[in-house]
């Protein structure tokens, strides 16, 4: 299946594998998509949306088994504070439905903050921008692609 995403790497000549899953519409979380696919959930990362009081709406890309902490990606942003935008206005603003968001694509180029144990892993999981499908992709090219800055930005799942 092609996605705007995988479109994009194509393009680009970017190096990526896809692996689909079964969608249950009453489970769409990270972790649940990471047993499907048979990767670890530090390795399965999911993409959120954000807002800063600064600096405006943004992208926070962290492992399924954590959550973005909103005052580590408000530093990282040049924010004094960020909240995570109402599932409502997700698909208005990136033009992806929950459960298939991705940077890749999106409506706008907004600022990707990605979490920094990024760079533990050989390959990482992203979503390709539907649900059912997850782009699996060298983290230094997803890097690179959505001009992704690093930094930590999660804590552990409450």
């Amino acid at each position: 299946m092609k996605t705007n995403a995988t479109r994009i790497l194509d393009k680009l000549g970017v190096r990526y594998q896809l692996r689909e899953y079964e969608v249950d519409p009453e489970s769409l979380d990270a972790e649940t998509v990471a047993a499907k696919i048979g990767l670890p959930s530090e390795q399965v990362f999911k993409t959120l949306v954000a807002r800063g009081d600064r600096n405006g709406v943004c992208f926070a890309v962290v492992p399924a088994n954590t959550e973005v902490s909103e005052k580590a990606l408000a530093r990282l942003a040049g924010d004094r504070r960020t909240e995570i935008v109402p599932l409502k206005e997700v698909q208005p603003l990136t033009g992806y439905i929950r459960g298939g968001v991705t940077a890749i694509g999106a409506k706008k180029d907004y600022p990707v903050y990605v979490e920094e144990t990024i760079e533990l892993f050989d390959v990482i999981s992203i979503s390709a921008g539907t649900r059912g499908t997850q782009i699996l992709i060298a983290p230094a090219d997803y890097l690179a692609v959505v001009q992704g800055i690093v930094g930590p930005i999660t804590r552990d799942k409450v």
